[in-house]
């Protein structure tokens, strides 16, 4: 049977069969012979159509049916509605007193004999169940059907309380997705752009300058359109997890060798043997890895020294105010410490370039502006720092600095 089916039988059927059963109750009490009695008992149950609609007014109607008819089923029915649709304290009082009333006195009310304790004794008491029950049936099902409704808000809250953590996690997500693209694909992008010009200023042939050029403008157009997905993508929020598999320390040798650029690389001995946290040492990779696209961006030909030291005590000073031509990516400012934070540090980061050489050609290549920032949150979600600034020399310094004990030993 369809859904629709049933509801119609259940909504019809609970107004109805209560009714029919007043009826029956008027009849079997009252006969089938038309009188006062079966004709306010027939009323009783013929305004039970409306309970509904008029609970009060109903029940009113009904109590001339006990009174006078001896029928019971009626004023029970049209209490119980009251007592559901009304659960008014005062309202429910009166009813049950006009109920109990009316079934313990007699019609005609001359009959009513005083002196009769033990039957009236037992008729009061028949009286109060009869008042009560209903009263209480009707609370009953009355609190279930709002207990119900409670249920089903709470079921609908938690169902959007689910769709906002999954739009949630879709919005790390493209925040992560977003970090990785900018890391990654602009590296090497912007490698290819560089290694493009290279051939196009040494190449003979025409036909080969001519797709170095191409090859230039396509990583070009390439590292703009994906500067524009990084911002939308970077709108929808962040994390500190990363994609797998990620480069760590012992990766940076090919990084620089890679690079295109002249580099020189540092280490003490204790960066190499510390064994620094996973989460760390891909912030790490991850830092001199932006800092070497940001120099073949804004210092082209420029000398960089990347060095990666394990120091003991914090000896760094403030870093130089930003603004220097090599580094328009910086947002407002170098990063600060926060008050109390550890001063002993686990891993030193610094990427340290002149200025750029006026005889090489600049690649030309978009920036984002997200560089840096990115880098910023990265250290600050394992309790480091990053300073960023240019320096008296007309270059730029990249300086991280992360502690012993990160705040988070995850992906960074």
């Amino acid at each position: 049977m369809p859904r629709w089916a049933v509801r119609w039988a259940v909504r019809w059927g609970s107004l109805i069969v209560p009714v029919l059963l007043a009826v029956a109750d008027a009849l079997l009490v009252n006969g089938v012979t038309l009188g006062l009695e079966l004709n306010v008992s027939l009323v009783a149950a013929a305004a039970l159509l409306v309970r509904r609609r008029l609970p009060a007014l109903v029940f009113l109607v009904t109590l001339p049916g006990i009174l006078i008819g001896y029928v019971w089923f009626a004023p029970m029915i049209a209490l119980y509605t009251v007592a559901r649709c009304r659960p008014d304290r005062w309202l429910l009082w009166i009813s049950a007193l006009l109920l109990a009333a009316a079934h313990f006195i007699p019609w005609p009310v001359s009959d009513f004999e005083p002196t009769a304790y033990r039957e009236n004794t037992l008729t009061l008491i028949d009286a109060c169940v009869t008042s009560v029950g209903p009263i209480a049936l009707g609370l009953l099902v009355r609190t279930r059907g709002e207990l119900a409704a409670r249920i089903e808000d709470l079921t609908r809250s938690r169902r959007h309380a689910d769709e906002l953590i999954a739009e949630q996690v879709l919005a790390t997500e493209r925040a992560r997705l977003a970090r990785e693209m900018h890391d990654v694909v602009a590296h090497q992008v912007s490698l290819i752009s560089l290694q493009a010009g290279a051939v196009q200023i040494s190449a003979e042939d025409a036909k080969a300058r001519e797709g170095a050029r191409t090859i230039r403008e396509l990583s070009v157009r390439t590292l703009d359109e994906l500067r524009h997905m990084v911002g939308i993508l970077r709108a929808a929020g962040g994390d500190h997890e990363e994609l797998t598999p990620q480069p760590r320390l012992a990766d940076l040798p090919r990084l620089i060798e890679l690079s295109a650029l002249d580099v020189r690389y540092e280490t003490d001995g204790a960066a190499r043997r510390q064994g620094h946290p996973e989460a760390v040492e891909r912030a790490a990779f991850r830092i001199v890895q932006e800092a070497l696209t940001n120099v073949r961006k804004h210092a082209p030909g420029a000398r960089v020294t990347v060095r990666v030291d394990a120091p003991e005590a914090e000896d760094a000073g403030a870093p130089e105010a930003p603004g220097a031509p090599g580094a328009p990516e910086t947002p407002g400012g170098a990063g600060g410490r926060a008050p109390g934070e550890e001063e002993t540090r686990g891993l030193r980061i610094e990427v340290r370039n002149g200025p750029p050489d006026a005889s090489a050609v600049a690649p030309g290549l978009p920036s984002g502006g997200h560089g840096l920032v990115g880098l910023r949150e990265r250290a600050q979600l394992l309790g480091g720092t990053l300073e960023a600034g240019p320096t008296e020399e007309g270059g730029f310094v990249v300086r991280a600095d992360f502690p012993k004990t990160p705040r988070a030993t995850g992906p960074s």
